[in-house]
């Protein structure tokens, strides 16, 4: 059901925000109906009106995670430089990165999630792109990405220290070819 007055808005969303924190916390697992209703503090029966099974509540969450996390991101990316987003991910809430992943790694079971891990994925390439001025189909944009994925996720997962996934980035960036606007390498390789 969607929904279109203020109340069932405020109700849905109230519902979503519960639904994304019961995934920071306990993980997929964590998200019942009958837990997020709870935790909205609304009757258990809004949360079959709004979203019609579970699956749909959790790629609704997932949706929500993705955008926030994208919007963080560029944030982060304009005021910090691409060259500082590892300390993004490791000044980041433990809890909410885990979420993500574990949504992610599930999306591969879930074409419903599917759609939305690749947003994400696309989304995060995009953003990479933009900070190193390439178009967002450039492999370049995507070898960066995947450098940051694996030592987020390995930071994430295994705690590895994080001057290592610095380390690895800036390597990863060493590699970039100068813009043509610009002389010289990206400033990661001036470090």
């Amino acid at each position: 059901m969607t929904a279109t007055q203020p109340r069932g808005l405020r109700r849905r969303a109230a519902l979503l925000a519960a639904a994304v924190d019961l995934l920071t916390e306990g993980g997929f697992a964590a998200v019942t109906h009958r837990a997020v209703a709870q935790r909205a503090q609304l009757p258990l029966a809004a949360t079959t009106y709004y979203f019609t099974s579970r699956d749909h509540l959790l790629a609704e969450a997932f949706a929500c995670l993705v955008d926030s996390e994208l919007a963080a991101t560029r944030a982060w990316v304009t005021d910090h430089g691409l060259e500082q987003i590892i300390d993004e991910v490791a000044d980041a809430d433990r809890g909410r990165q885990l979420a993500l992943w574990e949504l992610y790694v599930h999306a591969g079971r879930d074409p419903a999630l599917q759609r939305l891990a690749r947003r994400w994925t696309d989304g995060c390439v995009a953003i990479v792109a933009d900070a190193l001025g390439l178009p967002a189909h450039d492999p370049t944009a995507r070898l960066i990405y995947s450098t940051v994925t694996a030592q987020w996720l390995e930071h994430v997962v295994e705690q590895r220290p994080v001057a290592d996934a610095r380390a690895l980035l800036a390597l990863a960036l060493r590699a970039v070819p100068p813009r043509p606007d610009t002389q010289g390498t990206p400033s990661a390789s001036e470090d």
